[in-house]
């Protein structure tokens, strides 16, 4: 498998576009974190903390589909460039005041998170456009996984790192400044400039009339809460232990993991459906999430950090693949778009209602709160299992993976 991501690698166009989508998604990808020890330099408290990442994550769940959909309308340069820098300025505009008047922190979240560039989904419809095989497409989907990771790896790093060398304040916007750039790179490539979404049918739905995508949303809502919960008890998790370092080493150690499990699962062709076996990877990640509640010492914590990350990136690898067979024509982009919303809610939704966890019962609280959030996952994929099991049954859903560059090309489709 390591030859199959090289091979993807030295394809024409495929670095570029990994790389620059990595650092422009790297300002969402650090939100929580940066926000939070953004807000407890400035004396504010958890819940004010969870409060604003929630605003955020609640926005870029709102933002996304629609900037999707406008992308799969109007291409990918039109929209994502002037989302990026939107998105950067309200970051910029929360360096700048603080949090205080609150009510421009809060309006400052609500337009960095809206305004999010869909890069993930982007990349995704990309892939196909870029690379000559199906198989190489679905490797495409377990290498961005493993990349995202080393991104959710090495983010809370540079985040902590920059606070040490500068502030809370010039970290928050130096990452910002990252993700326009990458978001740059992205657009001014050949592949973003030439794509175009396959033909869609009209319908205000959009991807939402897809039954199975709708089941596979809701359980990746939960999936959200559960690591939007992990982000601030790993906070107090810190405080508890007098070192605000402990923070990013636990968040590292958890992407680490996450890293090390989609390295293993890309390693080999999987038999079956991908929605049975999505079912057993979000039961093993509901498993890893459990341990966190016995918060030990700072060394074994750290390894229950790894282990409750193990499962995360196969789940998103596998779930990218299902994805892309339960949505409709043409909706490619906001398909993918609306799995990063319903986590994103989910992750807003868990960071609060972690703040206040922690401040009644602790960390381990805080912990117990993203193990129910993966526990709910599994309940929601096997009620479901029907709905997803027949991803070609609806007039308005493919048989065949929408993103195979294999069938015959269409008109608008490049």
């Amino acid at each position: 498998m390591a030859a199959g991501y090289l091979e993807i690698l030295r394809t024409r166009h495929a670095a570029r576009l990994l790389a620059g989508t990595l650092t422009g998604r790297l300002p969402n990808a650090t939100a929580a974190i940066a926000v939070v020890l953004f807000v407890r330099a400035e004396g504010g408290s958890y819940s004010l903390a969870g409060a604003l990442t929630a605003v955020y994550g609640l926005a870029t769940a709102a933002g996304q589909p629609l900037l999707g959909r406008a992308v799969d309308l109007y291409g990918q340069p039109r929209v994502m460039l002037p989302a990026s820098v939107a998105s950067a300025l309200g970051m910029a505009v929360l360096a700048y005041s603080g949090i205080d008047p609150v009510a421009v922190a809060y309006a400052a979240m609500a337009v960095a998170g809206f305004c999010t560039p869909p890069l993930e989904g982007g990349l995704r419809a990309l892939w196909p456009s870029v690379l000559t095989r199906q198989d190489q497409v679905h490797t495409a989907y377990a290498m961005d996984a493993i990349a995202q990771e080393v991104m959710f790896t090495v983010g809370p790093l540079l985040v902590t790192l920059g606070i040490a060398l500068w502030s809370p304040a010039t970290a928050l916007v130096a990452i910002n400044v990252l993700g326009v750039l990458g978001a740059l790179s992205v657009v001014l490539s050949e592949p973003s400039r030439a794509w175009r979404s396959a033909p869609r049918e009209a319908h205000w739905l959009g991807a939402l009339r897809s039954t199975g995508l709708l089941a596979l949303l809701g359980a990746f809502f939960f999936v959200g809460l559960a690591l939007g919960a992990i982000i601030v008890a790993a906070s107090a998790y810190a405080d508890d232990h007098g070192r605000d370092a402990i923070y990013g080493w636990l968040m590292a150690a958890n992407g680490l993991g996450a890293l090390l499990g989609g390295l293993v699962y890309g390693a080999r062709q999987w038999a079956g459906t991908p929605e049975k076996r999505l079912i057993s990877l979000v039961a093993l990640l509901a498993v890893g999430y459990l341990p966190l509640m016995l918060v030990p010492g700072v060394v074994p914590m750290a390894g229950l950090a790894v282990v409750s990350g193990l499962f995360l990136a196969p789940c998103i690898a596998c779930a990218f693949i299902v994805v892309d067979r339960h949505a409709p024509r043409g909706t490619v982009t906001e398909a993918f778009s609306w799995l990063v919303t319903a986590f994103g809610v989910g992750t807003a939704l868990g960071t609060a209602v972690a703040g206040p966890a922690v401040e009644l019962g602790g960390s381990a609280a805080s912990f117990a709160v993203a193990g129910g959030g993966g526990a709910a996952a599994l309940v929601v994929l096997l009620a479901t299992r029907r709905v997803l099991a027949a991803p070609g049954r609806t007039e308005s859903v493919m048989g065949v993976d929408q993103n195979d560059p294999t069938r015959a090309a269409e008109p608008g489709f490049s």
